[in-house]
């Protein structure tokens, strides 16, 4: 719940008096696709987010803008609020609550899971358990793409962690290539 109107963050045209209910599910089942369009590295990737993917995303996008809306209707808040901005109350089927939600659908700054970490048997593994990558001699990856899953929380502090480890992992393997 931010106080606040937060229809787009980075330019918001939104001016008017209002506070925000955001939901979001903290272990989506859905996963995305990152692609090399070209071979020349400045050529940005192709990203594809899949969000809502699956049905667990689906029904858990759905029922949680009705909580939501639960909330908001409760006796305490309902005297206080005198629209609903989005999705708007012209949305009231599933199909149209999904609708919304697929249109509004983000990562909220916390992706993972891109160079995710885990053995090689696995194609879709990247790095091993000292953060090399695969087939590339003297590569590491140290950050928070390297976790499988997504954590319920913010990722600095988890961040932080897989650098430290990653400076210790290169500390000792540089004692051993001596």
């Amino acid at each position: 719940l931010q106080p606040l109107t937060a229809s787009n963050t980075a330019d918001d045209d939104t001016k008017f008096s209002a506070f925000t209910a955001s939901v979001g599910k903290l272990r989506p089942t859905s996963t995305g696709t990152i692609e090399w369009k070209a071979a020349d590295p400045a050529e940005y990737p192709a990203i594809h987010p899949n969000y809502l993917a699956t049905e667990l995303d689906r029904q858990t996008a759905i029922d949680s803008i009705k909580h939501v809306r639960k909330i908001i209707n409760a006796p305490a808040l309902k005297p206080l609020i005198s629209e609903e901005y989005e999705p708007g109350i012209q949305h009231q089927t599933d199909e149209e609550l999904l609708e919304y939600a697929r249109n509004r659908a983000t990562t909220i700054y916390h992706p993972t899971g891109t160079c995710k970490m885990g053995p090689k048997v696995d194609e879709t593994n990247v790095v091993d358990e000292r953060l090399r990558v695969y087939g590339l001699e003297g590569l590491r990856v140290v950050d928070c793409s390297i976790m499988p899953e997504i954590i319920s929380g913010n990722t600095n502090a988890p961040a932080i962690m897989i650098a430290e480890k990653a400076a210790d992992m290169m500390k000792e393997d540089a004692c051993w290539d001596r």
